[in-house]
């Protein structure tokens, strides 16, 4: 057995698998991670290659780096260090090639070209979190997660572009990787472009409410949003901590399993949140399963009650056409795989009733300033108290120019924030996290009643529309109306693509749909994404058409005007804060 093979073996794929993974590309950027890694230990690539036609890629389809505005390509990455990923690489070829290395063997990523979103600390480099008023934001330390990539000799290109602040879903700067005058979705915009578009290999992105998952259905990129606890949040910069989680996006869940499990664990320094994670810790699967019916005994629920952009119509009657039959085929695709798919309520959140912690109740009022106290105020104003968060941006702003400062100290304001943390007495934050569990605990009864292992849905259930200045500005034509619910609760998320536009002006886009499922059902939700992939690589295979950069059409207001139903904070989306 040659080694190719030995390595394969290593990774647990059956000889059907392995035989069916490796298909020669043309290009060397349309191989899988899997592809990569097996190829760099035969010596027939090495990193140096992988990593210098990626940059030739961005050189000839990114546009202009550093531009929160149109830029005439893809500006999937917004800063690129080039001379470090390079030497990334040289490092990594010296462990791959080198059998009695310290380190021990090169783990699976070693080698591997990745991005970074624009709000995760790379040492040495700036993040700005989509807003040029952070520039001179240096990261003085890796990020856990981008530490944890390196350890594995992951090769870092640079960061990601994000909608500004990382408030919207919608997406500001970038393009979709199958039509740039189409909107890329939003706030880890970057991230979900640049896999699907060949940029790269897989990215982290980082979501506080839909900020992974609506950019990867928009794009048709596999994305692992993981439970709260799952990857630590060290070094990045927070919208709102106990909801922030940062994740994998890549072309197939098969690869992003393999960045989550290098980036997984618990991190009691940099998030203490990892402390609450179930031990041993629960590993993430890699390989699919062997079988015709790799999901034989699961059964999937499709909740009635998860409606589309605040329809109270059943969510299937409000795709459009293509998304509609992508849909229909996707659940007998499942059910050939051996899954039982159902119908079920779910858990109506349109009822008060059912809103304990999510947009739930006022718990107490401020009197000056006037505000209204809401469980999800209670839980992230504390949090962030702690975390030295408002007292940190004010003393980053004050060595920025006044028109930056004004923005920052605008947008990161401690107005509201202070009151509610040196007034609130313990009960009431007590009662907020409280409130969390019961609306957790609500959720799991719903799924336990019927039977239901984890639930599908489709994050978005239309075709994207255009970006701002390249059409008449629709965006998001129809999404999940409670698209940030699984961050409040702080379960996982796994959104693939399941099929692609049929003709006209959406002919290619990507159509995704999701699993999600109770805290801590991450791997059960990848390995049943995985082996749809195994049988169904037709979709995330799939490659756009190089498109030619065109003359850049600068905006005034480059960016997506944030409201309560395109916001990616929670606080925004409740109502107790003005987008």
């Amino acid at each position: 057995m040659n080694g190719f093979w030995q390595h394969l073996y290593r990774w647990g794929l059956s000889e059907r698998v392995r035989r069916s993974l490796i298909t020669k590309q043309e290009r060397l950027v349309d191989y899988s991670l899997v592809e990569m890694a097996a190829l760099l230990r035969t010596g027939e690539l090495s990193s140096r290659q992988i990593t210098l036609d990626y940059l030739a890629r961005i050189d000839q389809l990114n546009g202009p780096l550093e531009t929160y505005n149109d830029n005439g390509g893809y500006n999937a990455f917004v800063r690129i260090d080039r001379e470090q990923a390079l030497a990334q690489s040289a490092d990594a070829d010296a462990w791959l090639n080198n059998p009695n290395d310290p380190r021990g063997t090169a783990p699976p990523l070693c080698g591997i070209p990745i991005g970074v979103k624009d709000s995760i600390g790379i040492v040495g480099l700036e993040s700005k979190n989509g807003a040029p008023e952070f520039s001179t934001n240096f990261a003085l330390r890796n990020a856990t997660a981008v530490a944890r990539l390196r350890d594995a000799g992951a090769v870092v290109l640079g960061h990601t572009i994000c909608s500004r602040f990382s408030g919207s879903t919608h997406g500001d700067f970038g393009c979709n990787a199958w039509d740039i005058d189409k909107v890329p979705g939003g706030s880890s915009s970057g991230s979900a472009i640049a896999p699907v578009a060949r940029l790269c290999v897989a990215t982290l992105g980082e979501e506080t409410g839909g900020s992974m998952i609506i950019p990867a259905a928009a794009n048709g990129a596999s994305a692992i949003k993981p439970s709260l606890g799952y990857v630590s949040t060290g070094g990045v910069m927070p919208l709102r901590i106990g909801w922030d989680v940062v994740g994998p996006m890549a072309r197939s869940v098969q690869d992003a399993a393999h960045v989550l499990a290098a980036i997984q664990g618990p991190d009691p320094d940099g998030d203490p949140q990892t402390l609450h994670t179930p031990l041993p810790f629960p590993q993430m699967p890699t390989a699919p399963r062997p079988g015709a019916t790799p999901l034989a005994g699961l059964t999937i629920g499709i909740p009635q009650t998860d409606w589309m952009t605040q329809s109270v119509t059943p969510p299937a009657q409000t795709y459009d056409s293509d998304y509609g039959a992508a849909f229909e085929r996707f659940k007998g695709q499942l059910q050939q795989l051996g899954a039982r798919v159902i119908e079920f309520a779910g858990v109506n959140m349109m009822d008060e009733a059912n809103c304990l912690y999510y947009a739930g109740p006022i718990l107490w009022t401020i009197e000056e300033p006037f505000t209204s106290v809401t469980p999800a105020m209670a839980t992230t104003y504390c949090q962030q108290y702690e975390a030295n968060y408002w007292q940190a941006v004010e003393t980053f702003a004050a060595t920025r120019p006044e028109d930056d400062q004004a923005v920052l100290l605008r947008y990161y304001s401690r107005e509201h924030a202070h009151p509610v943390v040196e007034q609130l007495p313990c009960a009431v934050r007590i009662d907020a996290e409280q409130r969390r569990r019961m609306q957790m605990t609500l959720w799991e009864d719903a799924l336990d009643e019927a039977g239901v292992d984890f639930m599908m849905v489709m994050p978005l259930g239309a075709h994207v529309g255009f970006r701002m200045g390249r059409g008449e500005p629709i965006g998001l034509q129809n999404q999940r109306s409670f698209y940030d619910l699984p961050n409040a609760l702080g379960w996982p998320m796994v959104t693939f693509p399941i099929g692609h536009g049929s003709s006209g002006i959406d002919r290619r886009l990507a159509i995704n749909a999701a699993f999600w499922g109770p805290r801590f059902s991450d791997a059960s939700l990848v390995q049943a994404a995985m082996d749809f992939q195994q049988h169904h690589p037709e979709y995330h295979r799939a490659a756009p058409d190089d498109p030619a950069l065109r003359t850049p059409v600068p905006l005034a207001r480059p960016y997506w005007p944030v409201t309560r139903d395109s916001s990616t904070d929670p606080l925004v989306r409740e109502g107790t804060l003005q987008p």
